[in-house]
């Protein structure tokens, strides 16, 4: 088994539902196994901030699933929730995000491992250091990454 660490969202309706209800869709993947769930955390908007403020969580699970797999196995989660993708960086039901896959470095037209602003986004370092603090995620800690960043309106839920 492989460890891997995902980024989790939503900002529409009943978001620590859809939180619950997409850890509980993941733990239900064969091949795939929650080992650790941060608390929610309410975060401004990033990005289009002309939207409802988010509520973001952070997974560690392991799994037998490649890089790929795990990130059809999100997808399949998300649309299985109702997420519709209009436009980026919108509104979402829910957005599950593969954001570190054992050390695996990948890049292409469907996946970059570790995903490209993990280490930019106070919204999903803030749940990751809950769980992971000393990941090391382009040379540097999850904590030191956060210690650079504006924590400002993200607060646990």
């Amino acid at each position: 088994m492989t460890r891997a660490y995902l980024g989790l969202g939503s900002n529409i309706g009943d978001k620590a539902a859809h939180l619950a209800a997409a850890v509980e869709g993941l733990a239900g993947v064969p091949g795939l196994r929650v080992v650790a769930r941060s608390a929610d955390y309410r975060t401004p908007p990033w990005g289009e901030t002309d939207q409802d403020w988010f509520l973001n969580g952070a997974l560690a699970i392991e799994t037998d699933l490649d890089p790929h797999a795990l990130l059809d196995a999100c997808l399949g989660v998300e649309r299985d929730l109702g997420r519709i993708r209009e436009r980026r960086w919108g509104p979402r039901v829910i957005d599950i995000d593969v954001l570190h896959y054992a050390g695996a470095a990948v890049s292409d037209e469907r996946l970059v491992l570790p995903h490209r602003y993990v280490r930019e986004r106070a919204f999903v370092l803030v749940p990751l250091a809950e769980i992971a603090p000393d990941l090391v995620i382009g040379g540097e800690t999850v904590s030191e990454a956060l210690a650079k960043l504006d924590r400002s309106g993200i607060q646990r839920n």
